[in-house]
């Protein structure tokens, strides 16, 4: 071996020598010959054995037996377009986009928060219902009212019972059902949270039927602004009263808030058989209880309404005052009470004079059967105690007494006879059995509204006065008016109610002209619009409408001026209250509605956070959607970072924090202490001036603080006097009605907070000491900025 050809390492570093592998290539090359022979194709029954084989070959050509395929080369399943055919699109999503918090199939979302109802049928078609609604002058439009326990729901479900095929109170458990308190939370907690509406037909006593929406609303002081929600959509209040604990602080509240929004009152003095079964009050002083409710009720309407306007005097002898028991189903006026009277001994005497002669010192003379205002020598009681409590009275004795002879006598003398099942059913039960069969149906309660409450068509133009913002000689002002279904779109939206799911709202509003229809597009007008700002506007299409009926919902097609209704699809830019019209409308500049004015405000204030930082995001969300659902609810981000929640009291926020939790946000919360905000007032001028200077310092600011003359702070709330006014109108009204001297009249730059509330702030420079012109160029400046006054 040549030593030369290798390294040390034994290595071959000689000359390049032709390998085996290149010369047994090029023989077998050359025994090729020149053409090779056809190959018979491939078989289906081979193609289909190496597509089991776990791939498919791209062309038949190739023989697969000596073929080396990379694994990224192989193809284990046809492509879409060898499937499907040519055309076809095909999306690819990687694995790692979805979130790893997002479940690959997404629970269905069920909750459960209202209580549905299986029957809904009524004793009135629902086209009868909807064919009433066109007609506005026969629609009445009320808000029932009052103290918290004072009977607002029990009332309405006697109204219910006797509209729906359904009754209202368990035999069994002897509990009502109470029909309009909705959710869950409401029938645990016994009282009403939210306003919930319902268009119930009602008959008068000439059998003509009326189409009377109701809005039975909370009674608790906490949830005062949904009593200010509905009274906004009213024609009328309809306040109901305990009559044996007679008025109470909301009772006062609710009669200054009806005024205030304009509205005439009518009096429900509810569960007079309290008198009777708890109190135990003889029927000579039950009659005085009952007067003296009355006249309580009259003060507080004559002290609010020296500054906010007129209402008619409650007196049960006109007709507006309603007599009832509705835990036992039923209710009267002194109106039906004497038609009752009528009916049963067929005296021909006219039953709307003795009813006049049924309240206050009236007595009835047997000897020449006279009612006097002078009693009888021989004695006697007032006609109203002898004529109304004592037969009432006595039905409550007998059926107590359950002594079966003398309920059925008694009850003869009133022409109602029981079955003899009756009167094996508890004392409850057959009080209700007997007295709704003596009483009938609350045809009285339907008189009242007809005679005192006016209807949506008489109605329109103080409602549109007291709430349109727009001028009054504009052709949308006069369709309002008139109540014009054929003029231009107008909606008053109030209040939103979520939707089962609670991932969206559905708008409730009232129609005040032309017509609403379902796929109609509309313009939604925010708060904030104006039509110099229109940046508080969307334009949205109406998908669906319906009658809200409490439990279940009425679907229409469109909705008249005068109606209710509730809208879906145009709640997106809506938080509190919205106006609605049409899209397409150019004739003239559309102004909004009022927004609503509370007369209680958010003093109660917490923080709250996501326990899990991540879930900030959802809490964000449901914080908004709690803004939509509670009309005075605020919700904001302090400058710390805080998301901070403002409401009227302990219950209130106790409600928001149960739905921001189960219902909009469904992450834990945690909340912070609450904290109480306190306001003080000025009890005599300052005794030295407060003095401020702006950074750059340019400009100097210096105040005073002065009581304000009394009577005037109730002037500016109850809108009896607005800083909208000209300088010569708001000069001419303090200097008239206050003494103000007109030059410091002239000069007032706001009231406030928020352009209503009992502070002024008043410009006192002289013309010496500053510059009017630059002062007056900072006017708005002012008036939506500064909030400081005195009350």
């Amino acid at each position: 071996m040549d030593d030369n050809l290798y390294d040390e390492f034994g290595n071959y570093i000689g000359p390049e020598i032709e390998s085996d592998q290149e010369s047994d290539a090029e023989e077998e090359d050359e025994e090729l010959p020149d053409k090779p022979p056809e190959d018979e194709e491939e078989s289906d029954g081979e193609e289909a054995a190496h597509a089991s084989n776990g791939w498919l070959t791209a062309s038949n050509d190739v023989d697969m037996d000596n073929q080396v395929v990379l694994a990224e080369d192989k193809k284990y399943y046809p492509t879409a377009e060898e499937v499907y055919g040519p055309g076809v699109e095909t999306l690819v999503n990687d694995e790692d986009e979805q979130p790893l918090e997002q479940p690959i199939i997404k629970p269905v979302r069920n909750i459960k928060f209202e209580v549905g109802v299986k029957d809904s049928s009524t004793y009135v078609s629902s086209q009868f219902l909807v064919g009433l609604m066109s007609n506005p002058s026969l629609v009445r439009n009320v808000a029932l009212v009052g103290h918290l326990q004072h009977g607002k729901t029990v009332f309405m479900d006697m109204l219910v019972e006797q509209t729906h095929h359904m009754p209202t109170f368990d035999i069994n458990s002897e509990k009502h059902v109470r029909y309009t308190d909705t959710r869950i939370d409401e029938q645990e907690r016994r009282i009403s949270i939210k306003a919930v509406p319902m268009s119930l037909v009602l008959e008068d006593s000439n059998s003509k039927s009326y189409l009377c929406n109701i809005m039975d609303t909370p009674g608790h002081v906490n949830f005062s602004d949904e009593m200010t929600a509905a009274l906004r959509l009213a024609d009328g209040a309809v306040l109901i009263v305990d009559a044996a604990e007679g008025v109470m602080v909301n009772t006062e509240r609710a009669i200054r808030h009806a005024i205030q929004e304009q509205l005439p009152i009518v009096v429900v003095i509810n569960k007079v058989d309290r008198l009777i079964t708890e109190l135990k009050l003889p029927p000579k002083d039950a009659y005085h209880k009952l007067r003296h409710t009355i006249e309580v009720i009259n003060n507080h309407i004559s002290a609010v309404s020296s500054t906010a306007g007129n209402v008619k005097v409650i007196d049960p002898a006109a007709g507006n005052v309603c007599f009832a028991g509705a835990t036992a189903g039923w209710s009267f006026t002194l109106q039906s009470f004497a038609r009752l009277y009528l009916k049963l001994h067929g005296i021909p005497f006219e039953a709307d004079k003795f009813a006049t002669r049924l309240w206050g010192d009236m007595y009835y003379h047997p000897e020449d059967r006279t009612i006097k205002k002078k009693p009888p020598a021989s004695g006697a009681e007032r006609t109203f105690v002898q004529f109304v409590l004592e037969p009432l009275y006595k039905i409550y004795s007998q059926v107590i007494g359950e002594h079966k002879k003398s309920v059925e006598a008694t009850l003869a003398e009133f022409g109602v006879t029981l079955p003899n099942s009756a009167y094996k059913l508890n004392v409850r039960p057959l009080l209700r059995m007997a007295l709704s069969q003596v009483f009938g149906s609350a045809s009285g309660f339907t008189d009242m509204l007809v005679k005192h409450i006016p209807s949506a068509k008489d109605a329109a133009a103080r409602k549109v006065d007291h709430t349109y913002t727009g001028p009054k000689d504009s052709i949308v002002y006069q369709a309002m008016v008139d109540c014009d279904p054929a003029g231009p779109l107008m909606v008053n939206v109030t209040k939103l109610y979520p939707k089962s799911d609670c991932s969206s709202f559905d708008a409730f509003g009232r129609v005040i002209s032309g017509k609403i229809m379902t796929g109609q597009s509309v313009k939604v007008l925010g708060e904030g619009y104006s039509p110099e700002d229109e940046e508080d506007m969307t334009v949205k299409e109406v998908t669906k409408l319906w009658v809200y009926q409490a439990r279940y919902r009425l679907p229409v097609s469109m909705a008249p001026p005068g109606s209710w209704v509730l809208i879906e699809g145009v709640d997106a830019s809506i938080m509190k209250t919205a106006t609605l019209c049409n899209v397409n409308y150019n004739e003239e500049d559309i102004y909004i509605f009022r927004s609503l004015q509370f007369n209680t405000l958010p003093v109660v204030k917490t923080a709250t956070e996501p326990l899990n930082p991540s879930e900030l995001p959802k809490m964000v969300e449901g914080l908004r959607k709690i803004s939509k659902s509670y009309p005075l609810a605020i919700t904001k981000v302090e400058e710390s970072g805080e998301h901070t929640i403002l409401g009227t009291g302990e219950l209130y926020l106790d409600s928001i924090m149960k739905d921001l939790r189960e219902l909009y946000s469904e992450v834990e919360v945690k909340v912070a202490d609450p904290v109480v905000s306190f306001c003080e007032t000025v009890v005599e001028s300052s005794s030295m001036k407060c003095f401020a200077e702006t950074p750059n310092k340019k400009n100097k600011i210096t105040m005073i603080a002065e009581p304000l003359e009394k009577g005037l702070a109730e002037d500016i709330e109850n809108g009896i006097v607005s800083i909208d006014w000209n300088r010569k109108a708001l000069g001419d009204f303090f200097k008239t009605k206050y003494d103000w001297d007109l030059l410091a009249a002239r000069s007032i730059w706001a009231f406030g907070p928020d352009k209503q509330g009992p502070n002024i702030l008043l410009d006192d420079t002289l013309p010496t000491e500053v510059d009017k012109g630059l002062l007056g160029c900072r006017e708005g400046f002012y008036r939506s900025r500064v909030s400081v006054g005195c009350t």
